[in-house]
């Protein structure tokens, strides 16, 4: 892949404002009154499911695709945790393969095969510095179990990417089984304390810049109320 330049990986710019733009026109990133799986109510949606037809989900490769190599991070293959990682991953991999980036691929079952080749990873063996490539970051918990499995293979988790960084803090369960808001967002536990590098295509600024730049009629109210959750939740 490319060199790695040592530093956070290029986000914002113009990528990041065209895919919240293809993400609205999609119908994936909708305005609104939304339960996060925290409890929270969101004044926005990223439903990575909605990405349904091979035009939506071409496109999303390119964005994954060129984010990448904008960013620098070398990697060795692609690892899609199920079950959305999956289609996403492929698609990336078939995205760099198309632009004479040639990765292995490879994904896991959330239960085991008994029969077959067995097991519940699928794919290409994993090994050298693997690339997690997933939609959005709630707790970090998918990584946490992706990291598990490409070490027990004995690779190399390297780095994250995902389509959306929400830059809100994430909860945590404590010892007396309250879920209480922590002062660092998935994305930062992942960096901080797991030690990988994480791509995304577009963080929340970039959402609170679209809607900036696309003021008027009822984005005002929709920027208004992302502004004020933003407050309330998000992290530096």
């Amino acid at each position: 892949m490319v060199s790695e330049k040592g530093a956070a990986p290029a986000e914002g710019g113009v990528l990041a404002q065209d895919f919240v733009q293809f993400c609205v026109d999609a119908g994936v990133l909708r305005f609104g009154e939304f339960k996060t799986k925290a409890g929270r109510m969101s004044p926005y949606f990223f439903n990575a499911g909605l990405f349904d037809d091979g035009a939506k989900l071409g496109r999303l490769a390119q964005f994954y695709a060129q984010a990448l190599i904008a960013s620098g991070i070398e990697f060795d293959m692609i690892f899609g945790p199920a079950y959305k990682g999956i289609p996403l991953g492929a698609a990336v991999a078939i995205e760099l393969a198309r632009q004479g980036r040639n990765v292995p691929f490879a994904y896991n079952r959330k239960e085991a095969k008994d029969h077959g080749e067995g097991g519940t990873l699928v794919g290409a063996p994993l090994k050298g510095r693997v690339l997690i490539v997933d939609d959005v970051m709630s707790a970090g918990t998918a990584a946490r179990e992706s990291i598990a499995l490409i070490r027990a293979a004995g690779a190399t988790p390297h780095a994250v990417a995902i389509a959306l960084d929400r830059q809100e803090k994430a909860t945590e369960t404590g010892a007396d089984g309250v879920l209480r808001d922590v002062d660092h967002s998935a994305v930062q536990y992942v960096q901080r304390e797991l030690g990988l590098k994480v791509c995304a295509i577009a963080r929340l600024a970039d959402l609170m810049q679209y809607l900036d730049l696309k003021a008027g009629g009822d984005l005002d109210i929709h920027r208004e109320r992302v502004l004020a959750y933003r407050q309330r939740y998000g992290v530096q």
